[in-house]
This record gives C-alpha cells, structure tokens and sequence, in this order.
C-alpha cells in the first residue's frame, strides 16, 4: 500500500466503487488533487468520519453567478471561458461556468468521503478563498483556506503526509 494521488475526478464519477476496491484491496491511500477533495482531506485528517454532520463543497459560482435569465440567454463561448478566479483547460472552465463540474465534483465526494450525498452540501463562494469545509457534529467547522492555485493541493499530495514549501505569497485575509 502506497499513496496514489488522483489528478481527475472523472475516474470516480465513472468508476469510484472499482477504483476504491482496488485501493482497499491494496492498502492504499487515495489523495485528491481537485482543490475542494484535497482541503476536505485536509479538514478530516485525525477525525472519524462518524462524526462529520456533513460536508460543504464551494463554488464560485463562474463568470454568469451574477446574470439575470435574460442575459443568460445570451451568453458565448469567449465570456464563459474567462472564469473570475481560476486558470483553467477550456473544458473544465465550461463545466466550471455551467456549474457541471461542480456536479461532478459532488459525485467525486461520495465517492471519497463515506458520509452519504444528503449530507454534502454545495455553497457559492466567489472570492474562491474557502475551498470546503467540513462541519462536525459538535458544531465545530473547520475549512482550508488558500490561494486559487493548484500548485497548493498538489504540493499537499506529493509531501503527504507531511508538507512542503511553495512558491505561494501568503493569502491577505483583511484585503
């Protein structure tokens, strides 16, 4: 058993309960890269997943979060490809606008975290500080904060379990 960091939710969506058999199978650990999986790993490091109330994922809600329907309705390739926050592929930054990768992203949870969907909440965050969150039953919230780059959960896998130095300027919380 080793650690295998998972690069794509797309593999849990498609096939979660075959890929964590054979994780089980082999005693090893899955580590999310996808920056809300990683920091709900982060917020459930030492705990007993009984007793996790439940977990919230966070969106920013993309670059129509504040459109009426009627601007919706005309909306183009080029404006959805401009997310506020994030530096993306083309076709994740479509699913992030549609909010479609979020669904995935719920699916991806399930799979990860044995709590049950009713229990997997989804909340708009536009400034994409708060990556998730994880609520405890006994009314403690714990949340990984960060910057909106990748580099911060990957280096989080490739030193797990330990941690590592990044490039990344420390967040500005009061700004």
């Amino acid at each position: 058993g080793g650690a295998i960091a998972l690069a794509n939710k797309e593999a849990l969506v498609a096939a979660g309960h075959i890929l964590k058999a054979a994780v089980e199978q082999h005693g090893a650990v899955l580590l999310p890269t996808d920056s809300e999986h990683n920091a709900i790993f982060q917020c459930l490091a030492g705990n007993a997943v009984e007793d996790v109330r439940r977990i919230i994922l966070t969106a920013s809600g993309g670059p129509f979060r504040t459109c009426s329907a009627q601007q919706l309705a005309n909306v183009t390739r080029e404006r959805a490809l401009r997310h506020p926050n994030w530096d993306m592929g083309a076709k994740i930054t479509i699913d992030s606008a549609t909010m479609f990768n979020k669904g995935l992203e719920l699916i991806e949870a399930d799979h990860l975290f044995p709590v049950g969907l009713d229990r997997i909440d989804i909340v708009v965050h536009p400034q994409s500080i708060i990556h998730s969150l994880v609520e405890y039953r006994d009314g403690s919230l714990l949340a990984q904060l960060g910057p909106s780059d990748m580099r911060v959960p990957i280096a989080s896998c490739l030193a797990w379990p330990a941690r590592m130095d990044t490039p990344m300027a420390p967040l500005d919380l009061p700004a």
